[in-house]
């Protein structure tokens, strides 16, 4: 039951967050420099698989092994910052490497924000587990 727990608020408030982020930090500075690359509404079924496969890793890497071991909030945090850095990073670099429109700014701003996103919903989500379970 503890896994389900830590699952479940893991993904509400990485997604509630990521809401947030991409309205407000990521979409002016994509439209401003992509724009007409972007849809006007975003498909759901690969946003939902790439948000509950993520999830899956953060807790399988970073937030089970917490929980299991009682980890500190700040390892935590640390370590699944450093997976949000391979996985924004990964996706941001490569663009940048690749697309032509594609610029710094960008990059640093999603790569900055997957880096917080994570770590902070990774910690956010063993904090309630903990307090809950």
């Amino acid at each position: 039951m503890t896994l389900i727990i830590l699952y479940v608020l893991t993904f509400v408030i990485f997604l509630g967050l990521d809401f947030l982020g991409l309205s407000y930090l990521i979409k002016p500075v994509f439209s401003r420099d992509i724009g007409p690359l972007l849809l006007d509404q975003f498909r759901l079924l690969p946003a939902f698989v790439f948000y509950a496969f993520y999830i899956a890793v953060l807790l399988y890497f970073v937030s089970w092994p917490a929980i299991a071991q009682d980890k500190s909030l700040l390892w935590v945090f640390g370590n699944a910052a450093l997976i949000g850095a391979l996985g924004y990073g990964t996706y941001e670099f490569t663009n940048l490497a690749t697309l032509k429109d594609w610029t710094p700014q960008m990059v640093a701003t999603d790569f900055s924000w997957g880096v917080v996103l994570t770590g902070t919903s990774a910690t956010l989500g063993v904090w309630g587990t903990r307090v809950f379970s």
